[in-house]
Order: structure tokens, then C-alpha cells, then sequence
């Protein structure tokens, strides 16, 4: 058990936060505690896409946009980590449009 605790440690962490108005999905790198990129309905390449920043389109379009990113950065494989969120609704199509688009979890 230790052991596979480990093993997801060498990972990157893609972490997901959803507020009322916004959703924010960051790749984090724990052995460095840094983080390696960061992707919202903020940023501009993502923003000028939508009108609404907080529905399902918007997570769609955020995971992508971070899948595209870490890809860029050599990032393959990442640890999920939806925080106390339930795998339902925003997260869960945030969570398949990164699959969708290449990152492994």
C-alpha cells in the first residue's frame, strides 16, 4: 500500500476547483511543490471562446485547453484530484475532455 502511495507521488496532480463564476484546473508537480501550469475560464485563449463562464461547456473547454498544455510541457500522466467534489456534472467533463485530448488517469 505504501508503496503504490509512492508511485502516484511521481505523478503530477492535475487538481480541479470549481467556483460559483469560474472553473480552474492546475497541474501540479508535488516533489517540486510547484505549480506547472494553470488553466481557467480566466485565461484569454479560454475566455474569449465563452459567454457563460460557468456552465459544463466551460469545464469542456477548460479541459481541453489543460490537456493541450501539459502535452506541451511533456505531461502525459496525472493523478486526478477533484478535491471534496463529486465526480458529477462539471468534473466529470472536465475530467473526460482532458482524456479525450490525451492526458492519462
Amino acid at each position: 500500500m505504501i508503496n503504490d502511495i509512492k508511485q502516484l507521488h511521481k505523478r503530477y496532480r492535475l487538481l480541479v476547483h470549481l467556483s460559483n463564476n469560474h472553473v480552474y484546473a492546475q497541474i501540479i508537480d508535488d516533489l517540486n511543490n510547484r505549480t506547472v501550469l494553470s488553466v481557467s475560464t480566466l485565461t484569454p485563449q479560454v475566455k474569449s471562446k465563452l459567454s457563460i463562464t460557468c456552465n459544463k461547456k466551460a469545464a469542456e473547454l477548460v479541459g481541453e485547453y489543460v490537456a493541450q498544455q501539459a502535452l506541451n510541457f511533456g505531461i502525459r500522466n496525472v493523478v486526478f484530484d477533484r478535491g471534496r467534489k463529486l465526480y458529477h456534472g462539471k468534473v466529470e467533463v472536465l475530467a473526460n475532455s482532458a482524456r479525450s485530448f490525451g492526458l492519462k488517469f
